[in-house]
């Protein structure tokens, strides 16, 4: 395994044979498997349960798990403490605390894990910032660029056209820049893509007199960077709260769960509510966390 492992004879003694470990996060859950394994306690993913909203992903505190192909699946057992800091966040009860043979827990690989991973994340945060100033100044894209807009006045009457609400631009969060003099002392709508094209009323009973951001918790990539500027919201911009909308499916509670952690991340506190929207546009539930 000359790829995977190496041998240095040091000059003082050439018959001492030193064994380099690589990180187990580089190994293949095979060369894991060979690993010396004991009966411990570990997180089980129902599959046919889980609905990848991410949740779990972004509870747990070791990055043992991941969204691949859709799923939930533990990466690499030697980051799962078997805690369960996860089980409570998935809402279809996919997660569950087993005993069986398992490579030991190793805290100093989870710790070389997240600072791959963090650098990772930093690389795709300035990847996106890039993007975004190459559109909105390079080649005169508008689809970043900060606007205001001066919001209607007039109240409309039953059957007449119902004019907009948006005060600003952009609103994809990706896009949005938590600094910018919208957000400034806000009430801020945090909405997911779907909620806007399911509620009828989503301009005057949502977005009215608020600044927004849209995403996907379940196909939008980099949402180590929605937590930063929800973080950055709350803390620089300081918003006044904060309204998550979502959807009635499952991995629309996603979005929900990176509102929570930003604000947990945040040195202030917000008030946050969450409306849950049917797929038929109905209110299901609306309540401040």
């Amino acid at each position: 395994m000359v790829s995977k492992f190496c041998m240095s004879l040091p000059k003082k003694n050439m018959f001492e044979i030193k064994i380099i470990k690589p990180f187990l996060f580089e190994l293949t859950m095979t060369e894991v498997e060979q690993l010396k394994k004991v009966n411990r306690k570990i997180i089980r993913i129902d599959e046919d349960l889980c609905t990848g909203c991410g949740n779990c992903t972004v509870a747990c505190a070791e990055a043992a798990l991941e969204i691949i192909d859709g799923k939930a699946k533990v990466v690499n057992d030697v980051f799962c403490d078997g805690l369960g800091a996860c089980i409570g966040e998935c809402p279809e009860g996919a997660l569950e605390i087993i005993e069986r043979e398992a490579v030991e827990f190793d805290e100093e690989e989870v710790e070389k894990r997240l600072e791959v991973l963090n650098k990772k994340n930093l690389t795709e945060t300035e990847q996106v910032n890039q993007v975004v100033a190459e559109h909105a100044h390079q080649c005169g894209c508008p689809s970043a660029q900060t606007m205001v807009f001066n919001e209607a006045e007039t109240e409309t009457e039953v059957g007449g056209k119902v004019p907009s609400a948006l005060r600003q631009w952009p609103v994809q969060m990706h896009l949005i820049n938590p600094n910018a003099p919208y957000y400034q002392g806000a009430d801020v709508l945090l909405s997911a893509d779907c909620v806007g094209f399911s509620y009828g009323d989503f301009h005057r009973d949502f977005l009215k007199q608020k600044s927004i951001a849209i995403a996907c918790p379940k196909l939008d990539q980099g949402k180590e960077i929605y937590i930063e500027k929800i973080k950055t919201l709350i803390d620089d911009a300081k918003i006044n709260t904060l309204t998550v909308a979502i959807m009635e499916v499952p991995c629309c509670s996603g979005l929900l769960a990176l509102a929570q952690e930003g604000a947990k991340q945040a040195s202030r506190k917000v008030p946050i509510k969450y409306v849950v929207v049917g797929i038929q546009g109905n209110i299901i539930k609306e309540e401040w966390v």
